[in-house]
């Protein structure tokens, strides 16, 4: 293609084909889709000129001259290059274009659609006004509705989209996609969970996105019994608008006894084939879930009944033949096998460990004691992780009762031990499922009865109830919500006749497809075999990290007065040390590491003040138990950190502390120092016998950059404190209409915290270190403002966020975006600036923070009891170290990767897996969280 001129400016564009069934096609592509004017046409050429309507008065002189073309092999390969990149990559970076102007482009829209022509829109498919297409012969062409196509800051485009732009009152975008024409409904059913609405969010805006209709169907299975518009609506891109931060669920959820005969699923049948619907989400728990599969299995004789009677025609039965259904798991209880969390159980245990710590500071100044019940009908994981998350004194769950006699006596020896040892008070939770080995049910005022008479405690009951469902959803379940939405979509439309219904799990950290019936048959057996009076095979069929958390609990619950497991000669001094910034869950770990010493036998030393600590002032003091009461639930480091390593503090003086301590082991808790640390300590181990020891990090950082694990203490706490600070300015922000915030995130060259804020909180756009940042993206960014804001006009109150993580670029700064975005916006808008700086830190750790530094804690532990005889052994016969790869093994950093929790040699991470200046892992393992994020917000990459 020669280009002798663009339209925009003016004149004649030359194209030559190579045969003449190109010229021929790529002719009739100029006329009867793009609506140019021929003219002079002969069997070898042809004049074209822009439409009518449009401003650019230009031609395309269309030649058959083979010579001057590439050959017709060259041209197909790039046609193929371009359309398989249509989603992913902007058409014009990858070559330049010719652009032209028109009034229609609605119609134009149509017309492409109805051709099925591939085509890319501007800035985003909800209200474009720049539309890219490619000719037969490879070129991109492009057409928009406002005069000036180049820049952002021309006051008369901006006029031009205000005039044209109106409220939509449907996304427009559901058939513009040339992938599918599935239609897929959305259903919540059973008790509502925080994140049902960020799920539906995600479903039906990757539902549109994929070029499906997307519905909903409201008042879960009764809805869709009842049928008719009331009940399954579409749904568009906006419907769902301001959804993520929303509690609850907003299209209702509601008991349904007809669904569960045959005449209300055959009613339901026939309300889906009227509404065209081919696949159905649900997001519910067991039973909700159990009842989607039973209707995928009777689907085939359900429609095959209603043909028969005549209530659908012949094509409808052909064409809704097959159901495809996935289930998403929305329930606090978080009582579903195969999955590690369902929707709302972390929201669920927020609520509650948020209730207890202000219930422990009123019973600490009253030494009362006090009974809270949770929710978990037939499981025990809100009891139990609440019971680890604020080192309560005593749970009660369904799937490890006792004898009536035995809890009472259990929970007595416990709680008279611990009020021995000095404690002031007594905390209790009992799962309402909760039960006595003979299945009499364990209540509230049974344990306040034991307490008072036995115990002589002035003992209080609260019950949560429906506090725990209530609330925005927290950061991890707008995550997972989220996630499993988009991951549901892909199911359905992967989906066969012959596949069975999947259900999207999460397993340690990674979504997965699992078999929805054998999930639910897995958890309809722990309620069996509780009724059965079979515990120990309830308590096997919860995954394995129930079980590690209830081990754990036992063992730090009896640390202080019990006998310790470990015969002497194994007993050992291993010390824990918190090394860089202070991160939420680093004292949980120092806790939970205590306790757990304690019940081994171990004796817990702490460093103080990190290494400087050490070095400078011999700052190590033993671990005692009602000293450390209550850590579990405090911000900080109460133990202090620092930023020093053992280089900076003077690694000889470390390890003169090491030997005259006599530690056996080593727990790092910290983040990048930290991790530099370790590596320090194991290559010095040649040098310094003392370093000859088993050693851990358990990583703690909000920047989560630590290599070798996706997840790091502190970073839930903070982006949780982030997700709170930008769901309250984007409360600002709608309330005035016309206005965004440029939100700073930490992270220094990590950009995991604005990725995954971006996601959670629906922001337009997050800037981070690992992509940089552009003046075209920004440009690209500032015009989907524009037209935002002009589509609203005044009317909508959902806020606008936009997220730069602090090193995304040091020329545009914070402060410069935002200045940017107010010249551009030529005071329809305005842009203000929002800095949380060291508020992401947190205060009161998460949940997860909480509940995870148990088990990493009790994790690192076990390690040094492992490693501790392979490292022993590392010497020869003339005391010299000897760095084999069993060696290598024992210094270590513990963590989540993929899907799996492991450990990792320091070497191996430092040496091949680390970017070290700039303080980040090589791998980023949440480029797609980046990908779903842009997705779910219709924003358009300039790459």
């Amino acid at each position: 293609m020669q280009v002798d001129s663009l339209f925009n400016g003016v004149s004649v564009v030359v194209l030559y084909a190579p045969t003449k069934d190109l010229f021929a096609q790529t002719a009739a592509f100029y006329k009867d889709v793009l609506g140019f004017e021929a003219s002079d046409e002969t069997s070898t050429s042809c004049v074209l000129s822009t439409p009518a309507n449009s401003e650019d008065k230009g031609t395309i002189e269309l030649r058959l001259d083979p010579a001057r073309s590439v050959d017709e092999q060259t041209i197909a390969a790039n046609v193929r290059y371009l359309l398989t990149h249509e989603q992913k990559v902007d058409w014009r970076t990858l070559q330049s274009c010719v652009c032209f102007t028109t009034h229609k482009i609605e119609s134009l829209i149509e017309t492409l659609e109805k051709n099925k022509v591939a085509y890319q829109a501007r800035p985003g498919r909800l209200d474009p006004y720049e539309v890219y297409v490619v000719d037969p012969l490879g070129s991109v062409v492009g057409v928009t509705d406002i005069g000036n196509t180049i820049g952002t800051s021309d006051h008369s485009r901006f006029k031009e989209v205000a005039n044209r732009i109106k409220l939509l009152d449907s996304a427009g975008t559901a058939n513009k996609v040339a992938s599918s024409t599935k239609n897929i409904a959305v259903m919540t059913s059973g008790g509502d969970a925080p994140g049902m609405n960020a799920n539906v969010r995600a479903i039906i805006r990757a539902a549109i996105y994929k070029g499906c209709k997307a519905y909903a169907v409201y008042e879960g299975y009764s809805g869709l019994v009842k049928g008719g518009p009331q009940f399954i609506r579409e749904m568009h891109w906006n419907d769902v608008r301001g959804w993520l931060a929303e509690g609850g669920t907003n299209i209702g959820t509601a008991r349904c006894m007809e669904f569960k005969e045959r005449w209300g699923r055959l009613a339901a049948c026939k309300n889906m084939i009227e509404a065209g619907i081919d696949a159905l989400v649900v997001c519910g728990g067991d039973g909700s879930l159990t009842g989607a599969d039973l209707f995928r299995a009777e689907w085939p004789s359900l429609i095959a009944e209603l043909h028969e009677k005549g209530e659908i025609t012949s094509q409808q039965y052909e064409n809704h033949r097959h159901l495809n259904i996935c289930g998403t798991v929305g329930s606090i209880d978080n009582d579903m096998s195969s999955t590690d969390a369902t929707i709302g159980c972390y929201s669920s245990l927020a609520r509650i460990c948020e209730a207890i710590d202000y219930i422990d500071a009123t019973a600490n100044s009253h030494q009362r004691a006090f009974v809270i019940e949770v929710m978990g009908r037939h499981c025990g994981w809100l009891a139990l992780m609440a019971g680890i998350a604020t080192s309560a004194d005593y749970i009660f769950i369904p799937e490890k009762p006792s004898s009536r006699k035995d809890w009472s006596d259990h929970m007595c020896q416990i709680v008279a031990a611990h009020r021995a040892r000095g404690k002031r008070k007594t905390i209790v939770v009992v799962a309402e499922g909760a039960i006595a080995s003979d299945l009499t049910p364990i209540t509230c005022q049974d344990v306040r009865d034991v307490l008072v008479e036995r115990l002589k405690l002035d003992t209080r009951i609260t019950t949560l109830g429906h506090v725990q469902r209530g609330g925005n959803a927290v950061a991890y379940d707008r995550l997972l919500a989220t996630l499993q939405g988009v991951a549901a979509v892909d199911a359905v439309l992967e989906g066969t006749p012959e596949t069975p219904s999947p259900m999207i799990s999460v397993v340690e950290n990674k979504i997965v497809r699992k078999p929805l019936v054998e999930a639910v048959r897995l958890t309809k057996s722990v309620a069996e075999a509780i009724n059965a009076k079979d515990f120990a095979k309830a308590i096997s069929l919860r995954d394995s990290e129930f079980v590690e958390h209830l081990n754990n609990f036992m063992a730090m619950n009896t640390a202080d007065f019990r006998q310790p497991s470990l015969p002497v000669e194994q007993r050992k001094k291993i010390a824990i040390i918190n090394v860089g910034a202070p991160a939420g869950g680093m004292n949980s770990a120092v806790y939970s590491f205590a306790t757990y010493c304690m019940s081994r036998g171990h004796t817990p030393y702490a460093i103080h003040n990190g290494f400087t600590g050490l070095a400078r002032h011999d700052a190590v003091r033993p671990l005692d138990w009602l000293q450390i009461e209550g850590w579990a639930s405090l911000g900080g480091s109460e133990i202090g950190t620092n930023r020093k390593t053992p280089e900076q503090a003077d690694i000889g003086m470390v390890a003169y502390e090491f030997d005259k301590h006599k530690f056996d082991g080593l727990v790092l808790v910290g983040g990048f120092e930290a991790f530099v640390s370790l590596n320090q300590l194991e290559k010095a181990r040649q040098w310094f016998p003392a370093f000859r020891i088993p050693m851990v990090l358990i990583p703690a950082t909000i920047s989560n950059n630590v290599p070798g694990t996706e997840y790091s203490l502190g970073s839930d706490t903070c982006l949780n404190s982030l997700v709170d600070y930008c769901d309250a300015i984007k409360q600002s922000a709608a309330a005035t209409r016309n206005r965004c915030f440029v939100v700073e995130c930490h992270g220094g060259n990590c950009g995991y915290i604005a990725t995954f804020a971006q996601l959670c909180c629906g922001a337009i756009a997050s800037y981070v270190p690992e992509e940089g940042m552009t003046l075209s993206q920004l440009a690209q960014d500032i015009e989907t403002l524009k037209v935002s804001f002009a589509n609203d006009q005044g009317k909508a109150k959902s806020g606008r966020l936009l997220l730069k993580s602090e090193k995304a670029s040091e020329v545009l700064t914070t402060q410069t975006i935002a200045d940017i975005i107010n010249a551009e916006a030529n005071q329809r808008f305005d842009a203000k600036t929002a800095i949380p700086g060291h508020a992401q830190q947190g205060g009161i750790p998460s949940a997860i923070d909480r509940t995870r530094a148990a088990r990493f804690a009790i994790q690192a532990v076990q390690f040094v009891e492992k490693m501790y005889d392979t490292i022993a052994g590392a010497e020869n016969e003339y005391g010299e170290f000897v760095n084999s790869p069993a060696a290598a093994q024992t210094a270590c950093v513990l963590g989540i990767e993929r899907s799996h929790l492991k450990f990792t040699s320091i070497r191996q991470l430092y040496d091949y897996e680390t970017e070290e200046g700039r303080r980040v892992r090589k791998n980023i393992f949440w480029q797609d969280i980046r990908d779903i994020s842009d997705l779910l917000v219709g924003r358009v990459r300039v790459n």
